[in-house]
């Protein structure tokens, strides 16, 4: 059921960003006299699961989810449809439309997508807020996994500054570190301050790590008890777990470290409900687990919400998502210098569909969505033949020198293009499966 609500918000926040942003082709299109043929939800290769022609436009959905298109007459596209264009032109074609209304047509569509991002970010601040974890609120320190220890961090410590500034924010550690490079971190351990030199090899490591190098410390009360596992029928729902062996457990993690020393053991699980304590004996798996998903730190936490009038959201959501939409830019520059690795940090409709939570929360729902849509326009601008950032760049080109480049030219050029963005496209949703194969073998403990 989880999946199925996960996949209902990632095909429903798609197709509202690819009828947005084909709308915003389509309109300036129509606006200057411009026929459109066709204006497709998803492709229709062979054929289409439903179409109806309204006027001079056939409108429908397409069986394949990879986006969605407008065909504009007169316009060398993904359609490579070249008959039309070996005639003299037509006065209701993109050909015979001046280079500046060309240009409105083909940036419209990544314009909808700024302006959709920039709107719904602003909308979620205003309807819902933002709730963050001031990293003073952290009482307990933290609780690290392989790759924060490696970086010399261990469960306990308190997260004081990184790169020479005060932390105020704990959800911004990660982005310090790999956006803004920060190259030192200083921490609280046993009471001592300790300065941490970050090496410059964790920029690439945190830019595609899909795990919490470091989450808050919490205490460990069950949420959920998995079925056919060692704890059901034994614990339940709202059971804080409190010693291990009769060994005293303040924290998760505590518990996550005796376990993993005694696999396949039988272990004494000391507990309180209704506020009686209870001890049982529990036989752990080969892993080490009992199948016991605790609540988050969201449940032990104070954190804080700042809610917005509607000026100061919209203005906070611009701001927000330029800062996201400067990150992006700077992530890829990152990638030509090979300072992020793309294998670790380009991701599919897999991980895409992961940004979703398994349960349908509006608030979350239109956030992602705000994030995705600016993503596409980031994406679609990019100066590459067969997207919308190639054709403007022919245009400017046109602009520049006076005379458009031979279709020739073009052909080809949107050729290399279509097969740079389905090699893409392979190679990210590859690195999906890759991920989900690698992820689920028998021996990931």
């Amino acid at each position: 059921m989880d999946y199925l609500v996960i996949a209902g918000q990632l095909i429903l926040s798609l197709s509202i960003l690819v009828v947005l942003h084909e709308w915003g082709h389509f309109f300036p299109a129509r606006l200057f006299g411009t026929r459109v043929e066709k204006f497709y939800l998803f492709f229709n290769p062979w054929f289409s699961l439903f179409k109806k022609k309204i006027g001079e436009t056939e409108y429908g959905i397409g069986w394949l989810p990879l986006g969605g298109y407008v065909k504009i007459s007169g316009m060398l596209d993904e359609s490579f449809d070249k008959e039309q264009l070996e005639k003299p032109p037509e006065s209701w074609e993109f050909r015979s439309k001046p280079a500046w209304q060309r240009l409105i047509i083909m940036i419209g569509g990544v314009t909808v997508n700024f302006i959709l991002g920039f709107l719904l970010w602003g909308m979620v601040l205003f309807i819902w807020g933002e709730k963050y974890l001031p990293n003073e609120n952290v009482t307990h320190g933290i609780y690290v996994d392989e790759l924060g220890r490696e970086m010399g961090l261990q469960n306990g410590d308190k997260i004081v500054s990184i790169g020479g500034k005060p932390l105020e924010d704990f959800g911004d550690l990660r982005k310090e570190i790999v956006f803004n490079e920060a190259n030192t971190m200083t921490i609280e351990r046993n009471g001592q301050p300790i300065t941490l030199d970050i090496d410059e090899k964790y920029v690439s490591k945190l830019a595609g790590y899909r795990g919490d190098f470091v989450i808050p410390r919490f205490a460990f009360v069950a949420s959920e008890i998995s079925e056919d596992m060692p704890a059901e029928n034994i614990l339940e729902e709202g059971d804080s777990i409190i010693a291990f062996n009769d060994k005293p457990i303040a924290f998760f993690d505590e518990f996550v470290k005796e376990a993993k020393a005694h696999r396949e053991e039988t272990i004494a699980v000391t507990f309180v409900r209704n506020d009686k304590t209870w001890t049982e004996k529990i036989t752990l798996d080969s892993c080490g687990v009992m199948g016991v998903r605790p609540y988050g730190p969201v449940r032990f936490l104070d954190y804080d919400m700042e809610k917005y009038a509607l000026g100061p959201a919209m203005a906070t959501g611009v701001k927000k998502g330029w800062d996201f939409l400067a990150a992006n830019v700077k992530g890829f520059g990152m990638m030509f210098t090979g300072k992020i690795k793309a294998s670790e940090s380009l991701g599919g409709f897999g991980t895409i569909a992961n940004l979703f939570p398994s349960k349908w929360d509006w608030g979350q729902f239109w956030r992602i969505t705000a994030i995705l849509s600016l993503i596409l326009a980031f994406m679609n601008i990019l100066p590459i033949p067969i997207l919308d950032g190639g054709h403007v760049m022919f245009l400017l080109y046109e602009m520049v020198v006076g005379r458009p480049p031979s279709q020739r030219f073009m052909e080809i050029s949107m050729n290399i293009g279509l097969f740079l963005i389905f090699g893409l496209l392979l190679y990210a949703n590859g690195m999906d499966v890759v991920r989900a194969w690698t992820g689920s073998g028998a021996a990931t403990c």
